[in-house]
């Protein structure tokens, strides 16, 4: 009597490991650590690295910052998390659409929360995020005191960090180098003086942002010493910083009383944005003293721009982000921390002083 045939398998043994693995981690509501894979799949640990590295290389698992895999669902897109910084101030708002134009471009589902220029509201969207359950969080709030609560949060979830503008715990950061741009504006303040005025300057205001702490803070810094760069002999009492809280009411106010006080006096104004040198533009327009304040702000927002094409004196300048590139380098380096490449601490982006000469 003839034997039954048995079926030929065709299976590929390193294939169905693979299966193996990508089964468990789908499995695991959970993000899950090299060694407890190994031990639960009973495949050799050399072979459950290369593994997984493939599996995050194709874009199956993502790799948390601690080293810990989870699967990403094939059904559905990866998904980052955006907490802009407000809806209601122009830059942030130029950062969610280039940011919103090169996720769709990407296949990136992106959720976005406005952090309403609150502390107290971003760490609760960042509660949010990880509720969620999204891959990875973009971060962009200024307030260097919540920060490390909020790095904390998101990253003891397991999800990746990229923190925007200012350093996070835990996170990669994305942005300009504060000092650099900072120093770049001085260095402008300082040529526009000795084109304009002779050299001949009384006071150098930094209006800052107290709770941004020390690396935007930086922006201020900087510009001192791009001052002092080209006017050496400028007395050292001569510089002045003025807190504004990043707020053009608050800037038109301190500005105002600075000037009231110093009648006369020729003053070169670093602004730590464009929101709060508008502000101090205010002030200068209302005493009338277009003639004696020179003013560069940072961002280059569309009514900085505007400011400057009609070129009626006050705003001399302003340091473009540009922010255009934001998206597209925002996405990108997201997904290489997925796939658990090694990526910078320190992302910069590049930047250029813009002049109503500049502008025609």
């Amino acid at each position: 009597m003839a034997q039954p045939r048995i079926p030929r398998l065709y299976l590929i043994p390193v294939l169905c490991k693979a299966l193996d693995i990508l089964d468990l981690l789908e499995r695991e509501k959970s993000r899950v650590p090299l060694e407890e894979i190994f031990q639960r799949v009973q495949i050799p640990k050399t072979t459950v690295y290369r593994i997984l590295k493939t599996l995050v290389h194709r874009g199956y698992l993502a790799q948390s910052p601690d080293g810990r895999y989870h699967a990403i669902s094939r059904s559905r897109k990866i998904r980052f998390g955006f907490a802009s910084q407000s809806a209601a101030m122009p830059f942030s708002e130029e950062v969610t659409t280039s940011l919103q134009l090169a996720a769709t471009h990407n296949g990136v589902d992106l959720q976005i929360l406005d952090n309403q220029y609150s502390a107290d509201v971003a760490l609760e969207n960042a509660k949010k995020f990880v509720a969620s359950n999204v891959d990875l969080v973009i971060e962009f709030q200024i307030d260097d005191r919540v920060a490390p609560r909020i790095g904390h949060t998101i990253t003891s979830a397991g999800i990746p960090l990229i923190a925007l503008g200012i350093p996070h715990p835990y996170a990669v950061y994305f942005g300009v180098d504060n000092f650099q741009v900072g120093f770049d504006a001085g260095d402008y303040l300082a040529q526009y003086a000795i084109e304009k005025w002779k050299g001949k300057v009384d006071y150098v205001v930094g209006l800052e942002i107290t709770e941004a702490g020390s690396f935007v803070q930086s922006r201020v810094a900087g510009a001192f010493d791009g001052v002092r760069r080209r006017l050496p002999s400028f007395p050292e009492e001569g510089f002045v910083r003025l807190e504004c809280s990043g707020i053009r009411q608050r800037s038109y106010s301190v500005m105002e009383k600075f000037l009231n006080g110093h009648k006369g006096a020729k003053v070169l104004v670093a602004a730590a944005n464009d929101t709060v040198a508008l502000g101090a533009l205010r002030a200068v327009r209302e005493l009338k003293l277009e003639k004696f304040v020179a003013i560069v702000g940072q961002d280059c927002i569309p009514e900085a721009l505007e400011e400057m094409r009609a070129n009626r004196g006050g705003l001399v300048g302003s340091v473009s982000h540009e922010t255009d590139t934001y998206g597209p380098r925002l996405i990108q380096l997201g997904l290489s921390m997925l796939r658990g490449n090694a990526v910078p601490p320190y992302n910069f982006v590049g930047h250029q002083v813009v002049t109503p000469a500049s502008l025609k």
